[in-house]
Protein backbone atom coordinates (compact mmCIF):
# COMPACT_ATOMS: atom_id res chain seq x y z
CA UNK A 1 0.00 0.00 0.00
CA UNK A 2 1.10 3.60 -0.48
CA UNK A 3 0.72 5.84 2.49
CA UNK A 4 1.15 9.52 3.16
CA UNK A 5 3.90 10.47 5.56
CA UNK A 6 5.37 13.98 5.33
CA UNK A 7 4.39 14.97 1.82
CA UNK A 8 2.56 13.02 -0.83
CA UNK A 9 3.38 11.91 -4.36
CA UNK A 10 2.81 9.27 -7.01
CA UNK A 11 4.63 7.93 -10.03
CA UNK A 12 3.32 9.73 -13.08
CA UNK A 13 2.79 13.36 -13.96
CA UNK A 14 -0.53 13.45 -12.14
CA UNK A 15 1.35 14.81 -9.18
CA UNK A 16 1.09 18.09 -7.36
CA UNK A 17 1.74 21.84 -4.05
CA UNK A 18 -0.28 24.14 -2.05
CA UNK A 19 -0.02 26.42 0.91
CA UNK A 20 -3.03 24.69 2.38
CA UNK A 21 -1.86 21.10 1.88
CA UNK A 22 1.67 19.89 1.25
CA UNK A 23 2.29 16.18 1.33
CA UNK A 24 5.07 13.82 0.53
CA UNK A 25 4.74 10.09 0.05
CA UNK A 26 6.97 7.63 1.84
CA UNK A 27 8.37 5.54 -1.02
CA UNK A 28 8.08 2.31 0.94
CA UNK A 29 5.27 0.93 -1.13
CA UNK A 30 5.00 2.24 -4.68
CA UNK A 31 3.59 0.24 -7.56
CA UNK A 32 4.91 2.11 -10.61
CA UNK A 33 7.49 0.14 -12.54
CA UNK A 34 8.87 0.00 -16.07
CA UNK A 35 10.34 -3.13 -17.69
CA UNK A 36 11.98 -3.62 -21.09
CA UNK A 37 12.20 -6.91 -23.00
CA UNK A 38 14.51 -6.61 -26.00
CA UNK A 39 15.98 -10.10 -26.48
CA UNK A 40 12.90 -12.30 -26.66
CA UNK A 41 13.22 -13.03 -30.40
CA UNK A 42 9.77 -11.62 -31.15
CA UNK A 43 9.62 -7.85 -30.54
CA UNK A 44 11.02 -5.08 -28.36
CA UNK A 45 8.42 -4.64 -25.63
CA UNK A 46 8.07 -2.09 -22.82
CA UNK A 47 5.60 -2.54 -19.95
CA UNK A 48 4.73 -0.09 -17.15
CA UNK A 49 2.29 0.31 -14.25
CA UNK A 50 0.56 3.41 -12.92
CA UNK A 51 -0.82 3.67 -9.38
CA UNK A 52 -3.16 6.35 -8.03
CA UNK A 53 -5.45 6.82 -4.99
CA UNK A 54 -8.52 7.74 -7.04
CA UNK A 55 -9.97 7.00 -10.44
CA UNK A 56 -8.84 9.35 -13.23
CA UNK A 57 -10.17 9.71 -16.74
CA UNK A 58 -7.80 8.25 -19.31
CA UNK A 59 -7.76 8.40 -23.09
CA UNK A 60 -5.66 7.03 -25.91
CA UNK A 61 -4.60 9.68 -28.42
CA UNK A 62 -3.24 9.50 -31.95
CA UNK A 63 -1.21 12.67 -32.58
CA UNK A 64 -0.01 13.23 -36.16
CA UNK A 65 3.24 14.91 -37.02
CA UNK A 66 3.16 18.66 -37.64
CA UNK A 67 1.36 19.72 -34.46
CA UNK A 68 2.79 22.96 -33.07
CA UNK A 69 3.37 23.09 -29.32
CA UNK A 70 4.47 25.48 -26.59
CA UNK A 71 6.29 24.10 -23.56
CA UNK A 72 5.15 26.68 -20.99
CA UNK A 73 2.39 29.13 -20.11
CA UNK A 74 4.99 31.85 -19.57
CA UNK A 75 7.67 33.77 -21.51
CA UNK A 76 10.53 31.98 -23.27
CA UNK A 77 8.70 28.71 -23.68
CA UNK A 78 10.22 25.97 -25.80
CA UNK A 79 8.41 25.96 -29.17
CA UNK A 80 8.35 23.09 -31.64
CA UNK A 81 6.43 21.28 -34.36
CA UNK A 82 6.13 17.52 -34.03
CA UNK A 83 8.43 15.66 -36.42
CA UNK A 84 6.78 12.34 -35.69
CA UNK A 85 3.33 11.03 -34.99
CA UNK A 86 2.64 9.35 -31.66
CA UNK A 87 0.13 7.27 -29.72
CA UNK A 88 -0.02 8.32 -26.07
CA UNK A 89 -1.96 7.58 -22.91
CA UNK A 90 -3.19 10.82 -21.35
CA UNK A 91 -4.90 11.23 -17.99
CA UNK A 92 -7.13 14.09 -16.98
CA UNK A 93 -7.11 16.17 -13.80
CA UNK A 94 -10.00 18.61 -13.45
CA UNK A 95 -10.55 18.54 -17.20
CA UNK A 96 -6.90 19.13 -18.16
CA UNK A 97 -5.03 16.30 -19.86
CA UNK A 98 -1.39 15.46 -20.42
CA UNK A 99 0.56 12.38 -21.44
CA UNK A 100 2.68 10.29 -19.09
CA UNK A 101 3.38 7.47 -21.48
CA UNK A 102 3.48 6.66 -25.20
CA UNK A 103 5.30 5.60 -28.36
CA UNK A 104 6.03 7.34 -31.63
CA UNK A 105 5.91 6.13 -35.23
CA UNK A 106 9.68 5.49 -35.26
CA UNK A 107 9.48 3.02 -32.37
CA UNK A 108 10.61 5.27 -29.50
CA UNK A 109 8.83 4.93 -26.14
CA UNK A 110 8.82 7.39 -23.23
CA UNK A 111 7.63 6.59 -19.69
CA UNK A 112 7.43 9.08 -16.81
CA UNK A 113 7.60 7.72 -13.25
CA UNK A 114 8.00 9.36 -9.86
CA UNK A 115 11.43 10.04 -8.34
CA UNK A 116 11.47 11.90 -5.04
CA UNK A 117 15.06 13.11 -5.47
CA UNK A 118 14.33 14.98 -8.71
CA UNK A 119 15.51 18.60 -8.78
CA UNK A 120 15.26 20.57 -12.04
CA UNK A 121 16.94 23.67 -10.65
CA UNK A 122 15.78 27.26 -10.30
CA UNK A 123 14.06 28.63 -13.38
CA UNK A 124 16.57 30.20 -15.77
CA UNK A 125 14.49 32.45 -17.99
CA UNK A 126 17.34 32.80 -20.49
CA UNK A 127 16.71 29.18 -21.54
CA UNK A 128 13.56 27.93 -23.29
CA UNK A 129 11.37 26.22 -20.70
CA UNK A 130 9.55 22.90 -21.01
CA UNK A 131 6.88 21.93 -18.49
CA UNK A 132 7.45 18.48 -17.07
CA UNK A 133 3.84 17.74 -18.08
CA UNK A 134 5.01 17.85 -21.73
CA UNK A 135 8.42 16.20 -21.24
CA UNK A 136 7.38 12.80 -22.59
CA UNK A 137 5.47 14.37 -25.48
CA UNK A 138 8.43 16.58 -26.39
CA UNK A 139 10.68 13.53 -26.64
CA UNK A 140 8.19 11.58 -28.76
CA UNK A 141 7.61 14.57 -31.06
CA UNK A 142 11.26 15.28 -31.74
CA UNK A 143 13.40 12.13 -31.64
CA UNK A 144 13.43 8.77 -33.37
CA UNK A 145 15.94 6.90 -31.19
CA UNK A 146 17.23 6.82 -27.65
CA UNK A 147 20.64 7.98 -28.88
CA UNK A 148 19.14 11.09 -30.49
CA UNK A 149 17.17 11.98 -27.38
CA UNK A 150 20.11 11.42 -25.04
CA UNK A 151 22.40 13.55 -27.21
CA UNK A 152 19.88 16.41 -27.11
CA UNK A 153 19.34 16.17 -23.35
CA UNK A 154 23.10 16.36 -22.76
CA UNK A 155 23.22 19.67 -24.62
CA UNK A 156 20.79 21.22 -22.09
CA UNK A 157 19.31 23.64 -24.61
CA UNK A 158 15.97 23.56 -22.82
CA UNK A 159 15.11 23.58 -19.12
CA UNK A 160 12.61 21.21 -17.51
CA UNK A 161 10.16 23.15 -15.33
CA UNK A 162 8.02 21.46 -12.67
CA UNK A 163 4.27 21.93 -12.46
CA UNK A 164 1.66 22.01 -9.69
CA UNK A 165 -1.52 19.94 -10.01
CA UNK A 166 -4.46 19.44 -7.62
CA UNK A 167 -5.81 16.12 -6.42
CA UNK A 168 -8.50 15.05 -4.01
CA UNK A 169 -7.26 13.18 -0.92
CA UNK A 170 -9.92 11.35 1.14
CA UNK A 171 -10.48 12.97 4.59
CA UNK A 172 -8.07 15.78 3.66
CA UNK A 173 -9.54 17.50 0.63
CA UNK A 174 -7.85 18.91 -2.43
CA UNK A 175 -4.05 18.93 -2.19
CA UNK A 176 -1.25 19.94 -4.50
CA UNK A 177 2.43 19.12 -4.79
CA UNK A 178 5.22 19.59 -7.30
CA UNK A 179 5.77 16.95 -9.94
CA UNK A 180 9.02 15.10 -9.34
CA UNK A 181 9.67 12.68 -12.18
CA UNK A 182 12.32 10.73 -14.02
CA UNK A 183 12.12 9.48 -17.59
CA UNK A 184 12.71 6.06 -19.15
CA UNK A 185 13.35 5.76 -22.89
CA UNK A 186 13.52 2.73 -25.17
CA UNK A 187 13.55 2.27 -28.94
CA UNK A 188 12.94 -0.52 -31.45
CA UNK A 189 16.64 -1.49 -31.47
CA UNK A 190 16.41 -2.34 -27.77
CA UNK A 191 18.43 0.68 -26.66
CA UNK A 192 17.48 2.09 -23.27
CA UNK A 193 18.12 5.11 -21.06
CA UNK A 194 17.03 6.51 -17.71
CA UNK A 195 17.20 10.29 -17.25
CA UNK A 196 17.11 11.86 -13.80
CA UNK A 197 17.56 15.51 -12.85
CA UNK A 198 19.64 15.98 -9.71
CA UNK A 199 20.71 19.44 -8.47
CA UNK A 200 19.39 20.96 -11.67
CA UNK A 201 21.50 18.81 -14.00
CA UNK A 202 20.55 15.76 -16.08
CA UNK A 203 22.07 12.48 -14.93
CA UNK A 204 21.86 9.99 -17.78
CA UNK A 205 22.13 6.20 -17.56
CA UNK A 206 22.35 4.93 -21.13
CA UNK A 207 22.79 1.22 -21.77
CA UNK A 208 20.77 -1.62 -23.29
CA UNK A 209 21.20 -3.45 -19.98
CA UNK A 210 19.11 -0.85 -18.12
CA UNK A 211 15.78 -2.59 -18.53
CA UNK A 212 14.14 -1.84 -15.16
CA UNK A 213 13.05 1.44 -13.56
CA UNK A 214 10.91 2.01 -10.46
CA UNK A 215 11.06 4.94 -8.03
CA UNK A 216 13.36 6.16 -5.24
CA UNK A 217 16.24 5.94 -4.61
CA UNK A 218 18.10 7.13 -7.70
CA UNK A 219 18.91 4.65 -10.46
CA UNK A 220 22.56 4.20 -9.48
CA UNK A 221 21.55 3.25 -5.93
CA UNK A 222 18.90 0.87 -7.22
CA UNK A 223 21.58 -0.88 -9.27
CA UNK A 224 23.87 -1.12 -6.26
CA UNK A 225 21.11 -2.53 -4.09
CA UNK A 226 20.36 -5.17 -6.75
CA UNK A 227 23.84 -6.66 -6.27
CA UNK A 228 22.90 -7.79 -2.75
CA UNK A 229 20.39 -10.36 -4.05
CA UNK A 230 20.66 -13.91 -5.30
CA UNK A 231 21.22 -14.06 -9.02
CA UNK A 232 22.91 -10.67 -9.06
CA UNK A 233 25.98 -11.34 -6.93
CA UNK A 234 24.54 -11.36 -3.40
CA UNK A 235 22.90 -13.85 -1.08
CA UNK A 236 19.64 -12.13 -0.07
CA UNK A 237 16.45 -13.95 -1.14
CA UNK A 238 13.96 -12.39 -3.51
CA UNK A 239 12.06 -9.59 -1.66
CA UNK A 240 8.28 -9.36 -1.66
CA UNK A 241 7.09 -5.94 -0.54
CA UNK A 242 5.77 -3.08 -2.66
CA UNK A 243 8.77 -0.86 -1.88
CA UNK A 244 10.41 0.60 -4.98
CA UNK A 245 13.70 -1.15 -4.16
CA UNK A 246 11.96 -4.52 -3.79
CA UNK A 247 10.03 -4.06 -7.02
CA UNK A 248 13.26 -3.18 -8.81
CA UNK A 249 14.86 -6.43 -7.60
CA UNK A 250 11.79 -8.55 -8.26
CA UNK A 251 11.22 -7.17 -11.77
CA UNK A 252 14.92 -7.61 -12.56
CA UNK A 253 14.79 -11.24 -11.40
CA UNK A 254 11.68 -12.17 -13.35
CA UNK A 255 12.76 -10.39 -16.53
CA UNK A 256 16.13 -12.14 -16.33
CA UNK A 257 14.46 -15.54 -15.94
CA UNK A 258 11.57 -15.28 -18.40
CA UNK A 259 11.30 -18.28 -20.75
CA UNK A 260 11.93 -17.67 -24.42
CA UNK A 261 8.53 -17.10 -26.07
CA UNK A 262 7.46 -19.16 -29.08
CA UNK A 263 5.47 -16.33 -30.63
CA UNK A 264 4.51 -12.67 -30.14
CA UNK A 265 1.42 -13.57 -28.15
CA UNK A 266 3.55 -15.34 -25.56
CA UNK A 267 6.10 -12.50 -25.52
CA UNK A 268 3.35 -9.99 -24.70
CA UNK A 269 1.93 -12.25 -22.00
CA UNK A 270 5.34 -12.79 -20.39
CA UNK A 271 6.06 -9.06 -20.07
CA UNK A 272 2.57 -8.39 -18.74
CA UNK A 273 3.11 -11.12 -16.14
CA UNK A 274 6.13 -9.23 -14.78
CA UNK A 275 4.37 -5.86 -14.67
CA UNK A 276 1.44 -7.46 -12.88
CA UNK A 277 3.83 -9.01 -10.36
CA UNK A 278 5.19 -5.52 -9.63
CA UNK A 279 1.71 -3.98 -9.28
CA UNK A 280 -0.02 -2.71 -6.16
CA UNK A 281 -3.30 -4.55 -5.41
CA UNK A 282 -6.42 -2.79 -4.19
CA UNK A 283 -6.17 -2.87 -0.41
CA UNK A 284 -7.56 -1.19 2.68
CA UNK A 285 -4.73 0.20 4.80
CA UNK A 286 -4.12 -1.73 8.01
CA UNK A 287 -2.19 1.18 9.50
CA UNK A 288 -4.52 3.86 10.95
CA UNK A 289 -1.64 6.34 11.03
CA UNK A 290 -1.18 5.97 7.24
CA UNK A 291 -4.68 5.52 5.82
CA UNK A 292 -4.06 6.44 2.20
CA UNK A 293 -3.41 3.70 -0.33
CA UNK A 294 -2.93 3.85 -4.09
CA UNK A 295 -3.55 0.79 -6.21
CA UNK A 296 -2.31 0.21 -9.72
CA UNK A 297 -5.09 1.66 -11.88
CA UNK A 298 -3.68 0.92 -15.33
CA UNK A 299 -0.75 -0.54 -17.19
CA UNK A 300 0.54 -0.09 -20.73
CA UNK A 301 2.61 -2.27 -23.05
CA UNK A 302 4.42 -0.85 -26.06
CA UNK A 303 5.40 -3.08 -28.99
CA UNK A 304 8.15 -0.94 -30.48
CA UNK A 305 8.90 -3.38 -33.29
CA UNK A 306 5.40 -3.53 -34.75
CA UNK A 307 3.98 -0.17 -33.67
CA UNK A 308 1.29 -1.40 -31.28
CA UNK A 309 0.38 0.23 -27.98
CA UNK A 310 -1.65 -1.75 -25.43
CA UNK A 311 -3.64 -0.50 -22.44
CA UNK A 312 -5.14 -2.42 -19.54
CA UNK A 313 -7.36 -0.86 -16.88
CA UNK A 314 -7.31 -2.78 -13.63
CA UNK A 315 -11.08 -2.33 -13.28
CA UNK A 316 -11.74 -3.91 -16.69
CA UNK A 317 -11.19 -7.54 -17.74
CA UNK A 318 -10.22 -6.45 -21.26
CA UNK A 319 -7.00 -5.48 -22.98
CA UNK A 320 -7.29 -2.80 -25.67
CA UNK A 321 -4.78 -1.53 -28.18
CA UNK A 322 -4.13 0.82 -31.08
CA UNK A 323 -1.58 0.63 -33.90
CA UNK A 324 0.04 3.10 -36.26
CA UNK A 325 -0.92 1.15 -39.40
CA UNK A 326 -4.59 1.92 -38.68
CA UNK A 327 -3.83 5.66 -38.88
CA UNK A 328 -1.97 5.61 -42.21
CA UNK A 329 -2.93 8.68 -44.22
CA UNK A 330 -4.71 10.35 -41.30
CA UNK A 331 -3.45 13.85 -40.55
CA UNK A 332 -6.00 14.73 -37.85
CA UNK A 333 -5.68 14.34 -34.10
CA UNK A 334 -7.81 11.44 -32.86
CA UNK A 335 -8.66 10.01 -29.43
CA UNK A 336 -10.77 7.44 -27.64
CA UNK A 337 -11.99 8.09 -24.10
CA UNK A 338 -11.35 4.88 -22.19
CA UNK A 339 -13.20 5.99 -19.06
CA UNK A 340 -16.66 6.14 -20.64
CA UNK A 341 -16.79 2.50 -21.69
CA UNK A 342 -15.05 -0.18 -19.61
CA UNK A 343 -16.19 -2.83 -22.10
CA UNK A 344 -13.91 -1.73 -24.94
CA UNK A 345 -11.73 -4.66 -25.99
CA UNK A 346 -9.31 -5.61 -28.74
CA UNK A 347 -8.04 -3.19 -31.38
CA UNK A 348 -9.89 0.08 -30.82
CA UNK A 349 -8.03 2.11 -33.47
CA UNK A 350 -11.16 2.43 -35.64
CA UNK A 351 -13.13 3.81 -32.68
CA UNK A 352 -10.97 6.93 -32.30
CA UNK A 353 -12.79 10.22 -32.93
CA UNK A 354 -11.50 13.57 -34.14
CA UNK A 355 -10.13 15.63 -31.25
CA UNK A 356 -8.52 18.98 -30.49
CA UNK A 357 -4.73 18.63 -29.92
CA UNK A 358 -4.75 21.79 -27.78
CA UNK A 359 -6.39 19.72 -25.02
CA UNK A 360 -2.91 18.27 -24.36
CA UNK A 361 -1.16 21.37 -23.10
CA UNK A 362 0.58 22.68 -20.02
CA UNK A 363 -1.96 22.42 -17.18
CA UNK A 364 -2.83 25.65 -15.41
CA UNK A 365 -4.92 25.62 -12.24
CA UNK A 366 -6.23 28.70 -10.45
Amino acid sequence: MIYFKKFFYFCAPLVFLSAAFLFFVDDAVFACSRVLSANNGQAVLVGRNMDWPENVDSALWFLPKGIKRSGLNEPNAALWSAKYGSIVLASSVKGQSFASDGINEKGLEANLLWLNESDYGKRDETRPGLSIALWAQYILDNYSTVEEAVTAIKQEKIQIVDVNIPMYIPTVGTAMTKASLHLALADKTGDSAVIEYINGKPVIYHDRAYTIMTNSPTFDKQRENLKEYQGFGGDKPLPGTSQATDRFVRASFYMKNLPQPNNLREALAYVLSVTRNASQPFIVSLDPKNPYTAATIWRTLGDLTNGYYYYESTISPYLVWADFASFNGIAETMKIDLSKNQDYHGNVSKLFKKADPSELKVPKFD
